[in-house]
């Protein structure tokens, strides 16, 4: 294939596995040529990534509902970038476009893996293109199918959502709203918890930092949990599971709390209370819903519209940042919804 005169591709492989907290130790700064797309094949230019805790077990060689990144391949990522280069009738050069583009700065695309890659067109005049990467994009869609279809809340019902004023946490919290659900947040830092409940509408936030979960808990649920959305695990999750209800339904989205740990994950010491409260506990993997996104997206790009729900992407500058910028996720450095930002 023919190079694309003037590109070169800089790249980031994951070089060794890490144990506990990765360092930039396990990866590898590489570059390549850029080159025509083959017949049916497109070439993107990356505009932005997204950095997910989910990344980090993608580095691990366990099975998982995702095959590992393996050992010398680029890091896998999800991302917003610009159609340089097509020869597909489905895609212009111009053409803004969310896919699988890996933590790089182009992204070759052939014609067998534009489904897999989950190539598909965005519009700006919808939503920018951070949102497209947060409340428009997986953890919207996670946000979205994890409570609606796993929690079912009820108008009335108080919701719990954990790492509120991340990605996810900021979406279902604001649906909890919109369908009529008292929302608790919980959150680490005094700045996070007063924009959870001043800017997105939350009746609550139990700042896990400088305060007590478990009293947080009592003050702000004194009718209980009906719906709880985790995305943190360990003590967190144990202290809400001592405040269900009958019936209750945890969504397990994430567990970042124990993602970097070196001793085998915590599990929760009060799983009992779902025993006693007839309660349900499912996870939620937002690819199981790929055939609805479009409906999903619809719906929230209206609430974006008139003003029912809001977006804040935590914006870092350069691929060679990334190593650093994806530890913000586990430092909870991070406000709002995590993006890299590679070429403007």
């Amino acid at each position: 294939m023919q190079v694309l005169p003037g590109l070169v591709n800089h790249q980031i492989r994951l070089a060794s596995r890490p144990v506990g907290t990765p360092t930039r130790d396990n990866w590898s700064f590489t570059t390549e040529a850029v080159h025509e797309p083959p017949p049916g094949g497109v070439v993107i230019r990356t505009l932005y990534l997204s950095l997910d805790p989910a990344m980090r077990g993608w580095m691990n060689d366990a099975k998982s509902y995702i095959a590992p990144v393996g050992v010398g391949e680029v890091m896998r990522a999800g991302g917003i970038g610009l159609v340089i280069a097509s020869h597909s009738p489905a895609f212009a050069v111009g053409d803004h476009v969310s896919a699988g583009l890996g933590v790089q700065e182009y992204c070759m695309i052939p014609e067998s893996h534009l489904k897999s890659s989950g190539l598909f067109k965005v519009d700006p005049r919808v939503g920018s293109l951070t949102q497209w990467l947060n409340v428009l994009g997986m953890p919207g869609m996670t946000g979205y199918f994890g409570l609606t279809d796993v929690g079912q809340p009820q108008p009335g019902e108080t919701v719990v959502v954990s790492g509120a004023a991340g990605a996810v946490g900021q979406t279902v919290g604001q649906l909890a709203k919109i369908r009529g659900c008292r929302a608790v947040g919980i959150a680490g830092g005094t700045a996070k918890c007063e924009w959870v409940v001043n800017e997105l509408g939350f009746d609550a936030c139990i700042d896990y930092k400088g305060g007590n979960v478990r009293e947080g808990l009592k003050q702000h649920c004194p009718k209980g949990v009906d719906v709880y959305f985790d995305n943190v695990g360990g003590d967190i999750l144990d202290h809400v599971l001592a405040k269900i209800n009958r019936k209750a339904r945890i969504i397990i989205c994430g567990a970042i709390s124990q993602y970097n740990n070196t001793a085998p994950v915590q599990g929760p010491k009060n799983y009992l209370s779902l025993l006693v409260n007839r309660a349900r506990m499912e996870g939620i993997v937002v690819f199981d819903y790929a055939d609805r996104y479009h409906l999903a997206v619809a719906e929230m790009a209206e609430y974006l519209k008139d003003g029912r729900m809001k977006s804040r992407e935590d914006v870092v500058y350069g691929l060679d940042t990334f190593p650093e910028a994806l530890l913000k996720l586990f430092n909870g450095e991070n406000f709002g919804k995590l993006v890299l930002q590679v070429a403007s």
